[in-house]
């Protein structure tokens, strides 16, 4: 993974209990393509979470982040082997890896560089899979109304140049594999407004923000937000529509 500033290892415990969890069969499908199981390498791997809904599937699981603190903070378990490492230069066998995955960080990395990469550890009957989620969807529409103004009028200045690539869906990125069809899969949670504010705050649009200024914008959408959540213990439904890229060598 290679970031043009580290917008996550500020916020890296944060990230580890706001971010939003990908739904089971996303990895139960993932789990179907490659022709072995044997080893697994999520790429950009934060706090884990798409190492661990890995684990049960594949006999091993290496995860890298680039972040030590991310790292620090990432979900344990017994087949997962975080280690601190980019993208670009991983340091694993070559033909070695029965199935690379991205989780949302796809459009931080050095893109040529990392395909080249990936295709050098890649064995042979190996599949790639890329995926992304952009802006929030509430079932309350006012709520909806607050959320995408916020993300647009108050972030949306803010947010580094390759968060055209997730507001495409990664759709743009040139894709050096052989494409696989992949069903559509969302994340969803019933969260409550504190939830909601944590995930904001670990948005790379706020820590900028937070950097250059020294103001708060989830202050400022936090008072947004609360005459229209209708009570902040109340939970509401959030939906995150996730976009896949996925190939074979």
């Amino acid at each position: 993974m290679s970031f043009t500033h580290d917008h996550f290892s500020s916020v890296a415990n944060q990230y580890a209990d706001f971010r939003p969890h990908y739904p089971p069969e996303l990895f139960a499908w993932l789990a179907t393509l490659p022709d072995r199981r044997s080893l697994a390498w999520d790429v950009g791997t934060g706090n884990g979470q798409a190492a661990v809904s890995l684990a049960p599937y594949f006999e091993r699981v290496i995860a890298t982040d680039p972040s030590a603190l991310q790292i620090a903070a990432a979900t344990t378990h017994p087949l997962v082997d975080y280690r601190v490492g980019t993208g670009e230069s991983s340091g694993l066998a070559s033909a070695s890896v029965d199935i690379v995955t991205i989780a949302q960080a796809l459009h931080w990395f050095d893109l040529d560089a990392f395909f080249v990469e990936a295709k050098r550890v890649m064995s042979a009957g190996a599949v790639l899979a890329a995926w992304t989620y952009g802006i929030i969807q509430c079932d309350d529409p006012e709520i909806d109304r607050v959320l995408h103004a916020f993300y647009i009028e108050r972030t949306g200045p803010w947010w580094p140049p390759n968060r055209r690539l997730v507001e495409t869906g990664y759709r743009t990125i040139p894709f050096p594999f052989i494409g696989v069809l992949a069903p559509s899969f969302r994340m969803r949670a019933e969260w409550r407004l504190s939830d909601l504010l944590g995930y904001v705050g670990t948005w790379s649009a706020v820590t900028r923000i937070q950097e250059a200024t020294g103001q708060d914008p989830v202050a400022d959408l936090a008072a947004l937000l609360r005459p229209v959540w209708q009570g902040g213990a109340l939970r509401q439904t959030i939906r995150w529509p996730l976009s896949m890229r996925v190939g074979r060598l």
